[in-house]
């Protein structure tokens, strides 16, 4: 059954909407993880919260946008709520799936910085991750982490496909300019 065949059945019988649950809430929990929601409890609050907005909102789903997309945005949406609501900055959290992201910028280096040569530690891109801005993280997080196509992102982050473009340009040079500096640090 696919997400938009589960939506559909979901609006008649309220136990559908448990498969769903049950494909996106691996892949939401480390999405959110990544966002920098760094206690278990916080993620399975926001999660749930999201859960439960899209259950109550499914009537008004879009179908012809993806479901995918739209979880991910009303979890993306949870997450920079709770940021503002505890005024606390997001601890950044990568994994080794983060190499695919350095990899593309040491393909598209041509400065004296000279990535290619660089050895960096999940310290080391952690550390220059933290001096991203809230928008530059999150678009490299979804592209580079989610694998997320740029019409997805662009649903997730409410902003033109171009404008998709344009940010992730902008994130991937602002994380070159930090690293090498977060290697002297």
């Amino acid at each position: 059954m696919t997400d938009e065949e589960a939506v559909r059945q979901a609006l008649a019988d309220k136990d559908i909407f448990s498969v769903l649950i049950e494909r996106y809430e691996t892949k939401l929990m480390r999405y959110l993880t990544r966002l920098g929601v760094s206690l278990q409890e916080d993620r399975e609050d926001l999660l749930q919260n999201a859960f439960i907005k899209a259950y109550k909102n499914l009537n008004s789903f879009d179908q012809t946008l993806t479901f995918s997309s739209w979880i991910y945005r009303i979890t993306h949406n949870e997450a920079m709520s709770f940021f503002r609501a505890r005024r606390a900055r997001p601890q950044v959290i990568l994994d080794k799936e983060g190499q695919s992201l350095i990899t593309e910028l040491r393909d598209e280096e041509s400065d004296s910085t000279n990535l290619s040569e660089l050895r960096l530690s999940h310290e080391h891109i952690e550390r220059a991750f933290s001096q991203l801005t809230p928008q530059e993280r999150d678009v490299l997080t979804l592209r580079f982490f989610e694998d997320r196509s740029y019409a997805e992102m662009s649903d997730i982050l409410q902003v033109p496909t171009g404008t998709v473009s344009t940010l992730l340009y902008r994130a991937k040079r602002a994380l070159r300019a930090v690293l090498p500096e977060s290697l002297s640090s």
